[in-house]
């Protein structure tokens, strides 16, 4: 059976968008060992799949941060040490930058990936040995599972499965009760959504029976899930979450509401109703992609209304 290393490092929407790649690998080659390498803060969602073998943690974001002291060369040597403990069969770099690229060629085994016209950057199809032509005008999660489908000779012929269940985790300070989850967080200013539009929303779904939940990361999206907590009703701005847990919040929500960020993949990825909002950015290639329980609403200069966002909630909890 084969044995097959990804490399898929980040970023957590792009990690998510992997991961049907595993699910297509097993139904057409059922018994292959597949270990994957992601960075250190998304290595949990990798684990989250039943047919990853082992996840290699790496930490370039902060490696990068201090490339010249002792303690990151040492990371870096154990990191090498570990990638290079196994042979395998094929070495598949579905992200296409010179990072990934260069992993990929230290790790033994046979390195494909998408060629110079596919790539996202151009001069990591220098470091593979096969090169693979994928079409630009496909959504990610497709292109990925394009490039795998034909680096190992077969045809992906169903829709994506993302191969995932919440994990087991305690959240001692969830409400019983229905709730709604808002992602209203997000890496960039210039997507969030108004707050006055998540204090319309939510109080909706408080009419609607539902608490909403408004999980943050930073210093910054904690004071705003407590002032948005603090004019919506029955809603909880919780303590930090770690991924597993805000897997295991999201898994059971009857419905999320995000911008455009990674949590919000991570929920159609569960298969949770999902409606993901885009203030700045186009979602045609790298929206949420699931089927008919994940909608995408809004693009570049054109935020969806409140209205539409129900109307959106509703059709994908219907589905």
């Amino acid at each position: 059976m084969p044995k097959i290393l990804l490399v898929k490092t980040s970023s957590m929407g792009d990690v998510i968008h992997n991961l049907p790649v595993v699910s297509d690998i097993l139904a057409h080659h059922p018994g292959a060992e597949i270990d994957w390498v992601a960075e250190e803060s998304f290595a949990a969602i990798p684990a989250l799949h039943p047919g990853v073998n082992e996840v290699l943690p790496v930490a370039l974001r902060r490696w990068r941060k201090t490339p010249f002291a002792r303690e990151t060369r040492e990371e870096i040597r154990a990191f090498v040490r570990r990638l290079q403990e196994n042979t395998y069969d094929i070495v598949l770099d579905s992200q296409g930058l010179l990072k990934s690229a260069l992993i990929a060629r230290l790790a033994h085994g046979s390195r494909a990936g998408m060629d110079r016209r596919s790539a996202r950057e151009p001069l990591a199809a220098l470091f593979y040995d096969y090169r693979v032509a994928v079409e630009k005008n496909r959504h990610a999660v497709e292109r990925n599972r394009l490039l795998a489908a034909r680096v190992l000779g077969y045809t992906p012929d169903t829709p994506a499965d993302y191969g995932i269940a919440a994990p087991d985790a305690a959240l001692p300070w969830l409400v019983k009760g229905a709730y709604a989850v808002f992602l209203h967080a997000t890496s960039r200013d210039d997507k969030l959504w108004d707050e006055a539009n998540w204090i319309e929303l939510g109080i909706h779904f408080n009419q609607q029976g539902l608490y909403c939940v408004l999980p943050w990361g930073n210093a910054a999206e904690q004071a705003r899930s407590q002032r948005l907590a603090g004019q919506i009703p029955f809603s909880i701005a919780p303590p930090r979450l770690t991924l597993n847990e805000a897997a295991a919040l999201l898994a059971h929500s009857r419905v999320v509401i995000g911008v455009d960020t990674g949590l919000v993949h991570m929920a159609a990825a569960l298969d949770v109703p999902t409606v993901a909002l885009y203030c700045t950015t186009e979602p045609g290639l790298t929206g949420v992609h699931a089927g008919v329980r994940a909608v995408n609403l809004g693009g570049i200069g054109n935020p969806p209304s409140v209205a539409a966002v129900i109307a959106a909630a509703q059709q994908a909890i219907a589905a």
